[in-house]
């Protein structure tokens, strides 16, 4: 048994007005480590005066930190980026007992984002400026304000990450957060928050609330919360969208696909292998952007499914704090059930298991799933049009562009696809054409902060990191100004 008690037990449930604070009578959770069992923190859920609490000190503290310097919160931004850097191996090693994920991944991965997200705010604080305009006799100016107190509600994929992809640029801009993450998730929100502390921001700029989902929805819902991000399924993100509504609050939506990957017949095959199974097995296929509708030009389409089958059979299922594994367990056993459930579907459907669908060799009760491949798919089975989640992929044939391009475009969602192929032309001509807010060619699943992140259609509205988030944590205010007389004919 490890002993998780130094490591990993928070000071209490919540973070609010720079603090800890606990609600011991109200029911409890326990965040558990999925690749044994064991309990590693336990947490209670806040009730509605503690998440009142948590909201009225963020719109207090906002009206402080918005008049704050520019550069003073950049620096602060910055200053955290840095201790978070210097505890990577702690943070990582955290995130890992409340995920699974293999260290191998959370060392370079997640603090990793996270610190890189408040760095790069942090550096572009002092620059979110509006514009002057030049009428002639008299001239107008625009003013990047502060939106206010800004409801976020994370996933558990990548917790400390998410955390701060929300925070950097809402804290950049002026805002205040009450952040709730996933209560299979909830610990390194709350050290983020106490390194936020550390690095001078000042109390109640951004606090974090524990819970189910009944909490989120009252936190999107709050009559004092003026702006919602989620990230999270399209279920839930319909339902935020309709909370949300009832006051018109401006909202990030960050939501599911079933995003396609075009490997076409001029493709660098062990290129194109590396980004189907880094879309499909990296973090056991957890994640919101893979590319688990594999399209395989069907001149290369034996010879990728053999490659790729050598390649998966090596990879390394493990203890996830083993340097070598290479992946780990699902994070619930709701998830692990949920995507055996899916392998058991894609067999009565008539898909070819090619590899895979086993359990580590653990049983029933192991939440491991070994990396998976269906071949034989069609776009009609429901392997090939819902979210499962875990590390199952679906390879599908084509011969035309124009023909895998449409299939692509076939589903209601579309946050992210990717194309391999040696010819560049093509390369940019078919992203042209996906519908997908995320694309790569030649690569698959990196997310720098410079660049956009988001998805069009059912995938969600609005867009994190880089540039392009400040817009969704700002309001424009436009100021004429008159130099003259007034111009009135009556």
């Amino acid at each position: 048994m490890t002993d998780f008690t130094q490591t990993t037990q928070p000071t209490a449930s919540h973070y609010i007005n720079g603090k800890y604070v606990e609600t011991a009578h109200t029911e409890a959770f326990e965040s558990i480590y999925p690749a044994t069992g064991e309990v590693i923190a336990t947490l209670h859920v806040a009730d509605q005066t503690t998440l009142d609490q948590a909201v009225a000190a963020a719109k207090a503290a906002q009206k402080v930190w918005a008049k704050t310097p520019a550069v003073e919160r950049g620096r602060i931004l910055r200053r955290a980026a840095d201790i978070i850097r210097e505890r990577n191996q702690a943070l990582s090693e955290l995130e890992t007992y409340d995920t699974g994920k293999p260290i191998q991944e959370t060392l370079y991965v997640d603090p990793t984002s996270a610190y890189e997200a408040l760095e790069y705010f942090g550096g572009i604080a002092a620059s979110i400026t509006g514009e002057h305009i030049d009428l002639g006799d008299s001239f107008a100016y625009t003013r990047r304000e502060p939106i206010g107190v800004c409801g976020a509600v994370g996933a558990w994929n990548y917790p400390i990450q998410i955390a701060c992809w929300k925070a950097a640029p809402a804290l950049a801009c002026g805002n205040s957060m009450v952040f709730k993450p996933s209560e299979l998730t909830p610990l390194t929100a709350l050290k983020v928050a106490e390194i936020l502390t550390e690095a001078g921001l000042p109390d109640g700029v951004f606090n974090v609330v524990q819970g189910f989902g009944a909490v989120g929805a009252e936190l999107v819902s709050h009559p004092q919360v003026d702006k919602v991000s989620l990230t999270g399924s399209v279920a839930t993100g319909k339902r935020v969208m309709q909370a949300a509504s009832e006051s018109l609050k401006a909202v990030t939506l960050e939501l599911g696909g079933k995003s396609p990957l075009i490997i076409f017949e001029d493709a660098d095959i062990e290129n194109a292998i590396s980004g189907a199974m880094l879309g499909n097995y990296y973090s056991s296929g957890q994640v919101c952007s893979n590319g688990t509708r594999v399209f395989v030009h069907k001149s290369i389409k034996q010879a990728f499914i053999s490659r790729l089958k050598e390649r998966a059979e090596n990879m390394i299922l493990g203890d996830p704090m083993d340097m070598e594994t290479h992946m780990g367990p699902l994070v619930s056993r709701t998830q692990c059930d949920k995507v055996r459930d899916y392998i058991r579907i894609g067999q009565r459907e008539g898909a070819t298991l090619a590899f895979g669908g086993g359990d580590y060799g653990k049983g029933e009760q192991s939440l491991y799933v070994e990396p998976t491949a269906f071949t034989d798919v069609t776009d009609d089975m429901r392997i090939a049009r819902e979210e499962i989640f875990g590390p199952v992929m679906c390879i599908l044939d084509f011969e035309e562009e124009a023909e895998v391009i449409a299939r692509a475009n076939a589903l209601d969602v579309g946050l992210s696809a990717g194309v391999f192929t040696k010819d560049i032309q093509r390369g940019h001509r078919v992203v042209a054409e996906l519908q997908a807010g995320t694309c790569w060619i030649n690569n698959y699943n990196l997310a720098p902060v410079e660049v956009p992140f988001g998805g069009v259609k059912q995938s969600g509205i609005g867009r994190e990191n880089s540039k392009a988030a400040i817009e969704h944590y700002t309001q424009l205010k436009s100021v004429y100004v008159e130099m003259g007389d007034v111009d009135c004919g009556y």
